[in-house]
């Protein structure tokens, strides 16, 4: 089916699944380029309908299997994508159950974010966190992980990485269960990021990007560390805090320095 019009009623439809609401609402969300297509497809979420602009090549119709495609004018896929130049593709899948909690390593490396709120900052922690082979990614509250800025900026890792999404509460019950050890992201820690010691199971707490971590999580954590800073800036973007905790704690597994 071919669709010119971006005033066309599936086109306004599939628009408004840039919004959570109506994502939620609709039970579908929307993934934009062949690479993001690609991990949403291996990791076994269904594909409802396949989208398929101008620049579109042959092969990418193989992508859609039985699911239905459509093929629509430049002026539509800009109308349905975030981006300034949409992607020669847009896979529009099914909104998934809630993910089972896959099995954990013996020491396994775990994030938790709490009311993180700027899809842009979740899609670059959860693509660091693969990068750095974070076992669990847990999100508490905060940003949609299906936001389009979410897959577009964790590069699809938001399928390939394991990511629940809970409440404080459950993230509170799931760390005391397995009994990680709690290292909250501080300005005010006591210890340096360096100075504290990760080859165990751990569980690194980040929070909001304006507030940090409620003071509940704070006296939770067995511990507090602070990523020294020495220019005027008084913070670090949460994603680059994540990436050094991670990549610190990859650094002790791997016993290198």
């Amino acid at each position: 089916m071919r669709i010119q019009s971006p005033a066309n009623p599936k086109v306004k439809a599939l628009a408004a699944l840039k919004e959570r609401r109506e994502r939620e609402r609709a039970g579908l969300f929307l993934v934009e380029g062949r690479r993001e297509v690609a991990r949403a497809l291996g990791a076994g979420l269904e594909l409802h309908t396949l989208l398929l602009g101008p620049k579109a090549l042959p092969e990418d119709r193989l992508l859609a299997g039985p699911a239905p495609v459509l093929e629509l004018s430049q002026e539509a896929m800009e109308r349905v994508s975030l981006r300034e130049n949409p992607p020669p593709l847009i896979g529009v899948f099914r909104l998934p159950q809630k993910r089972p909690l896959p099995p954990l390593p013996e020491a396994p490396l775990v994030l938790v974010l709490l009311g993180v709120e700027k899809p842009g900052n979740l899609g670059a922690i959860l693509r660091s966190a693969e990068a750095a082979g974070a076992d669990l990614v847990l999100v508490a509250e905060g940003v949609d992980l299906y936001s389009p800025q979410v897959i577009r900026n964790s590069t699809g890792a938001v399928f390939s990485l394991p990511v629940l999404p809970l409440s404080e509460g459950e993230a509170a019950r799931f760390l005391e269960e397995r009994g990680l050890f709690q290292v909250a992201a501080t300005p005010r820690g006591e210890k340096t990021l360096w100075e504290e010691d990760y080859r165990q199971g751990v569980a690194f707490l980040l929070g909001a990007e304006d507030q940090g971590l409620p003071p509940a999580w704070l006296e939770r954590a067995q511990a507090r560390v602070r990523i020294p800073m020495r220019g005027r800036a008084d913070s670090l973007n949460v994603s680059v805090s994540a990436a050094l905790l991670l990549y610190e704690a990859l650094r002790q597994r791997l016993g290198v320095g």
